[in-house]
């Protein structure tokens, strides 16, 4: 055991022991399952043992695992400690707060952000940063964001979060039809185009069907972005799924989408750091987001 421990891999197994599960532990690092996997194998072959057992019930510490996870979690917390008093001992009194954005938040709430944080006891300036989600992690962590918007479809183990905003989910129709609400089972036997996996709508339309036990028929093709859907719809190559803000507008063939009779929607929370220099600040905005949807 001479080299060093890799910091990623200590994250990792920090990650698994919280969820109890090496998938959503990758979900919560925007990294694939076998890369989260590769990096907690690397981190018991130095230690000299294995940390977890994989059983069909779910995933459990080892002996091992049990007497060294609780020291990886001090350490990781020891790290991230360390992170954050730099930060409060380098950056200037009159801190911005960074947010960013994955690109599905719609802009209403894009500005009531920008607006709470211009009102907090102490205003403040706000920059602005969209990206894609598995970005928007990495840089929280890192801490060079300090709150992120995003779908809440993954957990990140560790940091504070607050659903802020709920949006109906439409289905954007190739038949023109607008007016009847479309059931989900209904809508199951659509076939799908999909957008890149980065800003959480396809994870949450996989998660969707996948807990209505429900096959998702996607077209094998890819979107680049919203307004592509809309026009592959018109092409007839499938229908599309999106939160109603995402319409370019309001005249787009779309029909509300029901489970049950129950309108689907899609949740969004603010994610931050308990530990950040403006912590009292971050939850203060995410308090008053969550006051106000």
């Amino acid at each position: 055991m001479s080299e060093r421990l890799n910091t990623e891999g200590l994250r990792y197994a920090q990650a698994v022991a919280e969820t109890r599960s090496f998938s959503a532990a990758a979900r919560a690092y925007g990294v694939t399952q076998p890369a989260l996997s590769n990096g907690i194998a690397k981190l018991e072959e130095r230690l000299g043992g294995k940390l977890f057992e994989r059983s069909p019930r779910g995933v459990t510490p080892t002996d091992f695992g049990t007497r060294l996870l609780p020291l990886v979690e001090r350490a990781v917390s020891a790290l991230d400690a360390v992170a954050g008093e730099a930060r409060r001992l380098t950056e200037p009194d009159d801190q911005k707060i960074r947010l960013g954005l994955s690109p599905l938040i719609s802009q209403a709430l894009v500005a009531r952000a920008f607006s709470m944080v211009r009102d907090l006891p102490q205003p403040r300036d706000v920059v602005l940063r969209e990206a894609n989600m598995q970005d928007l992690r990495e840089d929280l962590i890192a801490g060079r964001i300090d709150i992120i918007l995003i779908p809440a479809v993954a957990a990140m183990p560790r940091y504070e979060h607050r659903v802020v905003d709920v949006e109906p989910m439409v289905v954007v129709t190739p038949d023109g039809d607008q007016c009847a609400p479309l059931e989900l089972e209904e809508a199951g036997e659509a076939q799908f185009i999909l957008v890149p996996d980065t800003c959480g709508l396809t994870t949450f339309t996989t998660q969707l069907f996948q807990a209505h036990e429900m096959p998702l028929n996607a077209y094998p093709g890819e979107a680049a972005g919203y307004q592509v859907l809309e026009e592959w719809t018109k092409l007839g190559l499938g229908s599309a799924m999106v939160p109603r803000s995402k319409l370019t507008s309001p005249d787009v063939p779309h029909r509300p989408l029901l489970d049950q009779g129950r309108e689907v929607q899609i949740s969004f929370e603010a994610v931050w750091n308990a530990d950040a220099p403006l912590s009292a600040d971050l939850l203060h905005l995410a308090d008053g987001l969550a006051a106000s949807r």
